[in-house]
């Protein structure tokens, strides 16, 4: 302990759940993803995630020192099985100059947009730059938040959607063909939606954590972008896909290497993964050339810290000009070592 302390230059912000909502701003998002993807891979500022379990409860933390922005942190995930499984999302922001405790962001809402983000960045290096059809398996949060993010970023001339209930996947048809201006098209078979498509996006969840597109549905120069699959049980796209690529661009390369269930089946199958895979800061700075027009293309995204304290920041600017957020009446000291 040390007596040599002082209390915080500013009021703590805390961001609830309802203000992350009335914030949420895409483009703010993508603009701080891809500034924090803008720099070379550094281990040592994203060390990856940090697990605690007992079986009854568990956390998982995800620090990140970003080398864009002021500010850095952790997001933790704090989970109880006491009564069924109820999970907590936190994010802690602190000044890189001070130290200062800047904020405190409610992280329910901010995975979803943090992702979404990232994955239309990704999408974005690796997608033709022509009008695109874009092919949606699933139909609920992530498929529509990843939706709005894609059309921020390349041009969609027509989306085929399928989910295997149907009045969500016309819901969804619905939305985005009045929301976009483009024709949406709610279809029966996921074959259906993925055939001759430019870009598909992977968003729903196998029940039995079997593949949820075939290799073969694939056209033999689309882009993919799979978010589904982020731990070593999970699979959503077939070896055989992966066997295909081109190129596979991943968030983290080396938690999608070694934690995502489709990368692990396709290196059991033979596929060299390790060869096929670049990381989104490489192909951002143009250290790994792409072919936009050629080959199939996929985007890989296990998520990581470096997201979500990015995005975060984002969301804290926006509450500071707006004037939303409660400033907290009591902070936490910094002390001199």
């Amino acid at each position: 302990m040390s007596t040599d302390t002082r209390p915080p230059a500013a009021p703590t912000l805390f961001l609830t759940d309802a203000d992350v909502a009335e914030l949420a701003d895409l483009p703010s998002a993508i603009r701080a993803i891809r500034a924090a993807y803008s720099a070379p891979v550094d281990d040592a500022r994203n060390p990856g995630r940090i697990f605690a379990d007992s079986g009854r409860e568990w956390q998982r933390t995800m620090p990140s020192v970003p080398t864009s922005g002021r500010l850095f942190g952790a997001k933790s995930i704090n989970g109880s099985f006491a009564d069924g499984l109820r999970v907590s999302y936190l994010i802690s922001l602190f000044d890189k100059e001070t130290a200062d405790l800047v904020a405190l962001v409610d992280g329910n809402r901010v995975t979803g947009l943090r992702t979404a983000a990232t994955s239309a960045v990704g999408a974005a290096t690796i997608a033709p730059e022509r009008p695109l059809v874009l092919a949606v398996v699933g139909s609920g949060f992530e498929a529509q938040s990843h939706t709005s993010a894609l059309a921020e970023v390349v041009e969609l001339s027509e989306i085929r959607v399928y989910s295997p209930t149907p009045r969500n996947r016309v819901a969804f048809a619905e939305r985005f063909a009045d929301e976009l201006g483009v024709p949406v098209h709610a279809v029966d078979s996921a074959e259906v939606a993925v055939r001759d498509a430019d870009l598909v996006l992977c968003a729903a969840r196998s029940r039995d954590e079997t593949p949820t597109v075939e290799a073969d549905w694939i056209g033999a120069d689309a882009t993919v972008v799979s978010i589904g699959s982020t731990t070593p049980g999970q699979r959503e796209l077939p070896a055989e896909l992966l066997a295909r690529a081109a190129l596979v661009v991943a968030d983290g390369v080396d938690e999608v290497v070694h934690g995502s269930g489709d990368m692990l089946a396709a290196r059991a199958a033979g596929v060299d993964v390790d060869a096929l895979t670049a990381s989104l800061n490489d192909v951002l700075l143009g250290e790994r050339e792409i072919d936009r027009t050629r080959g199939i293309r996929i985007y890989k995204s296990t998520g990581a810290g470096l997201q979500d304290i990015v995005v975060a920041e984002a969301l804290v600017d926006l509450a500071r000009e707006r004037g939303l957020g409660t400033d907290l009446p009591v902070g936490i000291v910094t002390t001199a070592k």
